[in-house]
């Protein structure tokens, strides 16, 4: 089933690292864990190898999460002779590797560190197991404007091959260092490009031809994983390089970068000034609209247990919240307040009340991670502004930097809006074709967070209704699912059950072909002496089914719900100004030409865009 993934796609390419080390892990909780992992595996029967005329052949020996029972691969060189290897070609282009060395503390396997770079600037990172490897790579995504090459395995901490550090690894800079302003994209196409979609790519082909050669063999499973713009890479790679991984975990993609580094957070932060430019709501009555949210919703889900399990559910007015006569201010809100936390939830429309991003920005439940945009103090600065302006002033126009930009000079019009859609087309990661990924045998499991302050819910479930739509429900069914965690904030956090395994899931589904039926998450408690507990343990289920209490035993325990399948889906019908961008035609594939990035549409879209944007 392995794909080496040793076709170059050669079209367009052209020619401050902290010392990484492997997860912390968790003493006493592991175990745990690893056993709620196994708890979450469907019991679908194990497919055989053929028979013969004689008898069957026995099933591969798997373990109970579901892998694969691999025989374990030595190195067959040393990591020190790693710096003479050539890879120039894996990915067609330079390939320099500046370092190896070996890694022994503060991990439960010693492995060979190596650093390089390929041509022009990706910095990548990879760490081979000098022991026990099983034969599987995994690649893991950055967050943000990336800019740092350091591997994170995020949700996927707890995967067993993980923990006992018998997995190959490796991630990248995406072709830039430092400078998460965005200024490092002006004047640099080939960094823009890197960035958009190629450094991710030529990292996986590097790495898995150096495991090659470090091991003898290539790896007999390639895996992916990331979150936030790990998320959208996730995604570009199963739209764009198919055959570079077996398995892909999405948790809460950026896919729709353009849009959320544009219109959603510039509406985070204009939406909360009045006309002479203060800031309206402050974050000390974050918590008011909480309780009061919790108040009108907590129990639409059978239980008040301060989480909303489908916050759609949740029809929250703000307006009860304005203050009656004589109330003390402190305990509610003005009309201006209230109309500030509508528009927050709401999202971004144009004056027409055309909406901007899909219906719902931010999620009821979701308040008391607002701080991202609503400011502590009058005029203290917040990260939705850095956001926006980091990638309006460099990327929404990659030809034309705009140091001097400011937010007020955004237009909230149908005409700006598709004109930056189209200049940022090469950032998509929105095609909900996945038939390629399909056929080669790919598994992709998407995830998000209810309560995401940063990255809409809506715009993953937005793109999951457009694959189903573009796919049909059934063959979706057959190689991705989706997982909603209820009380989530971005990534990781939030009132709910914020730690989960989402890679076991991912493998158990390419290895054993059991897919997944429910993850398992739990809340972590940490005391003051450092001491980890779990508090509360929760399944979630594949959307649109959630968990519900069978009303016995603790409410803190997983073993006490059923999976429930709504007989309607309750959320919204997406269509919105940019619904177009779930296609197809919107990805464009670019090259460096000197100082300018020069784009091409696969199919002709350009001229859509182009009659959208003059309409």
């Amino acid at each position: 089933m392995h794909r080496s993934g040793s076709t170059t796609h050669s079209l367009f390419l052209s020619p401050q690292h902290p010392h990484s080390e492997r997860t912390k892990r968790r003493p006493g909780l592991s175990a745990f864990l690893c056993f709620l992992a196994v708890l979450a595996v469907s019991l679908s029967p194990v497919p055989g190898a053929a028979a013969d005329h004689r008898r069957p052949a026995p099933p591969p020996a798997v373990t109970a999460e579901g892998l694969r029972v691999l025989p374990a691969v030595a190195p067959v060189m040393s990591c020190g002779d790693v710096t003479g290897v050539d890879l120039r070609r894996a990915a067609g282009a330079e390939v320099t590797i500046t370092s190896a060395v070996v890694v022994s503390e503060n991990t439960p396997n010693p492995y060979c560190e190596v650093r390089g770079t390929i041509a022009p600037a990706n910095t990548i990172v990879v760490q081979l197991p000098l022991e026990g490897w099983t034969q599987r790579y995994l690649q893991t995504g950055c967050g943000g404007l990336c800019g740092n090459a350091s591997i994170n395995y995020g949700q996927a901490a707890e995967c067993p091959v993980v923990e006992d550090g018998t997995v190959a690894s490796a991630t990248t800079d995406m072709g830039h260092q430092g400078q998460n302003d965005g200024s490092w994209a002006a004047g640099n196409p080939q960094a823009q490009i890197d960035f958009a979609y190629r450094g991710v790519h030529v990292t996986a082909l590097t790495a898995k031809a150096l495991i090659t050669k470090f091991y003898g063999r290539s790896p007999a499973y390639s895996y992916f994983t990331g979150c936030s713009d790990g998320g959208r890479e996730a995604l570009m790679e199963a739209q764009r390089f198919p055959d570079d991984f077996d398995g892909i975990a999405a948790g809460a993609p950026a896919n729709n970068m353009a849009v959320q580094n544009t219109y959603h957070h510039a509406w985070n932060v204009l939406a909360n000034k009045d006309a002479d430019g203060n800031d309206i709501l402050l974050a000390g009555k974050l918590p008011l609209i909480h309780d009061a949210v919790l108040t009108a919703c907590d129990t639409l889900d059978g239980l008040a247990d301060g989480v909303l399990d489908d916050p759609r559910a949740c029809g929250f007015d703000p307006a009860s919240l304005i203050c009656a006569a004589g109330q003390d201010p402190a305990a509610c809100l003005s009309a201006a307040e209230a109309d500030v936390v509508r528009k927050l939830h709401d999202g971004a429309v144009d004056d027409k009340g055309r909406r901007l991003e899909p219906e719902i920005s931010h999620e009821w439940g979701s308040e008391l991670a607002w701080t991202l945009f609503v400011p502590v103090a009058q005029g203290d600065p917040v990260s939705s502004e850095q956001f926006a302006l980091s990638y309006l002033r460099y990327l929404a126009d990659p030809n034309n930097p705009r140091p001097d930009f400011e937010l007020t000079d955004l237009e909230f019009t149908k005409e700006a809006f598709w004109e930056t859609m189209q200049s940022s087309s090469y950032m998509s990661a929105m095609d909900p074709d996945l038939g390629a990924f399909k056929r080669s045998g790919g598994k992709l499991l998407l995830w998000h967070g209810w309560n995401d302050h940063h990255i809409s819910p809506q715009s993953t479930l937005a793109y999951y209704d457009a694959v189903r739509g573009t796919m049909g429900k059934h063959a979706v069914n057959d190689f991705a699912r989706l997982f909603m965690f209820p009380g989530v904030e971005h990534c990781s956090g939030g009132e709910g059950p914020d730690s989960f395994d989402v890679l076991t899931p991912v493998m158990a589904w390419v290895e054993s072909g059991r897919a997944p039926a429910s993850i398992i998450a739990s809340k972590i408690e940490t005391a003051d002496d450092g001491a980890e507990t779990v508090s509360r343990t929760r399944p979630v289920y594949p959307y649109p089914a959630v968990a519900r209490y069978d009303g016995s035993g603790s409410t803190d325990d997983a073993a006490n719900f059923a999976s429930y399948t709504p007989k309607r889906e309750i959320g919204p019908d997406y269509k919105w100004l940019g619904s177009r961008l779930y296609s197809s035609d919107y990805q464009t594939w670019c090259r460096a030409e000197g100082t300018e990035l020069v784009c091409g549409q696969h199919r002709g879209g350009r001229n859509w865009l182009s009659r959208e944007a003059g309409r």
